[in-house]
């Protein structure tokens, strides 16, 4: 009677999940499995926390819900709550549903405040998958539907370990002038004065945990300034504590004008999402209305799970533990890297992190085609499973995204079975 979204109905097989707690899941049979991608790089509080189940427990019984129009109480607590936390002067939001519907407000947002229609995204990027969000994603999903939205002009990512910009040898940074001074050449065609936004994930998430380099995001920001063009950035998998940071873009110092988030917000135990905007950004629609709204934007059941979730974040250091964790991840993903050739790069950032499989690291020849898989991933995976880790395998990169709360001791028991499931993909080494 349900519809399981990016499947071919006659081929799944979904796990019964009847429990779940801390960075665990059980099935109906017992069977116990180590979540090590969050769900969908979302769950960062680990499942069923308690402090996030009581605020949710407490609104509900206060308020379930209220139209948008409406004032309430914890309307008024999420603002400057998330605004301690938010980048530099952002401190006005727009609260919707999920990552997608924030998404889309962003983008309508940058088009009515600048008068413009034009948006520069990357091909390696998701946005979401309603219809103008697969419009500005880059990567296979959107070509189902093309054509989707217009005014969408693509660049590629800065992607050093297969860039057709990198040379042998490079720095990050002078890899990174190429990649700017490309960038602004494609502006130029584009006219420049027509764009409103360029539109970019902090990190690259699904397509790769594509860290920008040195000098990246700060050369973005200023051809933003440079043309009055809005940066907007989606953090809706990397923001809230996922990168060691409360937002990735803190790494380097840059405020955008549009922040989306969402996963994390509520640790995905309710859903919402969110926009956060600069004061200039706000101003636009002081005195002209925001052409946009649902029936549950600013709903009070996501909001008290959110004002849960940042209390906790807060009293625990979950930003501080992603951080120290994720020293713990990189050291494990250079222990895989140095034992199985396999593994031709890893990346990682706090708590976001993948590795990358080919078949011969000179070539760089991947282990499964763009936008397929292959026998090895295959076999990866089904190990992986049926050793207890319910992993995140995409084409041929598999990701290690846990919930923000693990431990180094349960980060190192299931990189011991990340080695063994590695060992099989060894066979597939052609070099």
């Amino acid at each position: 009677h349900t519809i399981f979204s990016w499947s071919a109905q006659g081929a799944v097989t979904p796990l019964p999940i009847v429990r779940a707690e801390g960075c665990y899941q059980w099935t109906a049979d017992g069977t116990r499995y180590f979540d090590m991608n969050s769900q969908l790089m979302c769950s960062n509080m680990g499942h069923q926390h308690p402090k996030v189940v009581a605020a949710i427990q407490e609104q509900a019984a206060e308020l379930a819900f209220v139209g948008p129009a409406h004032a309430s109480r914890v309307r008024a607590e999420i603002g400057p709550l998330l605004a301690r936390h938010t980048p530099g002067d952002m401190d006005t939001f727009f609260f919707a549903l999920g990552g997608a519907e924030a998404n889309e407000n962003a983008l309508k947002m940058a088009r009515q405040a600048t008068g413009r229609r034009k948006v520069v995204t990357r091909y390696r990027s998701y946005h979401g998958a309603t219809f103008a969000m697969m419009g500005l994603t880059g990567d296979p999903r959107r070509w189902a539907h093309e054509p989707a939205g217009d005014g969408v002009v693509r660049a590629f990512d800065p992607y050093m370990y297969r860039s057709h910009l990198y040379r042998e040898g490079d720095t990050e940074e002078e890899f990174t002038e190429r990649c700017l001074a490309q960038l602004e050449e494609q502006l130029m065609y584009e006219n420049p004065e027509s764009i409103a936004a360029i539109f970019i994930e902090t990190i690259t998430g699904t397509n790769g945990i594509i860290i920008p380099p040195a000098g990246y995001l700060q050369g973005i920001r200023k051809i933003c300034d440079k043309y009055g063009i809005m940066m907007v950035c989606d953090e809706v998998m990397c923001g809230l504590g996922r990168a060691g940071e409360w937002f990735a873009v803190d790494h380097w110092n840059v405020v955008p004008d549009l922040l989306t988030m969402a996963k994390g917000l509520t640790g995905a135990m309710a859903p919402l999402g969110a926009v956060a905007m600069r004061p200039h950004v706000a101003a636009a629609f002081r005195d002209a209305p925001y052409g946009g709204g649902l029936t549950y934007n600013n709903h009070p059941l996501c909001l008290g799970a959110a004002v849960g979730t940042l209390r906790a974040m807060e009293e625990e250091d979950i930003v501080g533990n992603s951080r120290r964790m994720g020293a713990v991840l990189r050291r494990l993903h250079q222990e895989m890297e140095a034992k199985h050739p396999c593994v031709g790069q890893t990346r990682s950032i706090g708590l976001f992190g993948c590795l990358e499989l080919v078949k011969d690291r000179k070539t760089k020849e991947r282990m499964a085609p763009y936008n397929g898989t292959s026998e090895p991933m295959q076999r990866l995976g089904a190990f992986l499973k049926e050793h207890g880790i319910l992993a995140f395998i995409h084409w041929h990169v598999l990701h290690t995204n846990p919930p923000l709360i693990v431990t180094e001791a349960e980060l190192e028991e299931q990189f011991k079975i990340i080695d063994a499931g590695l060992s099989i993909v060894d066979e597939y080494v052609t070099a």
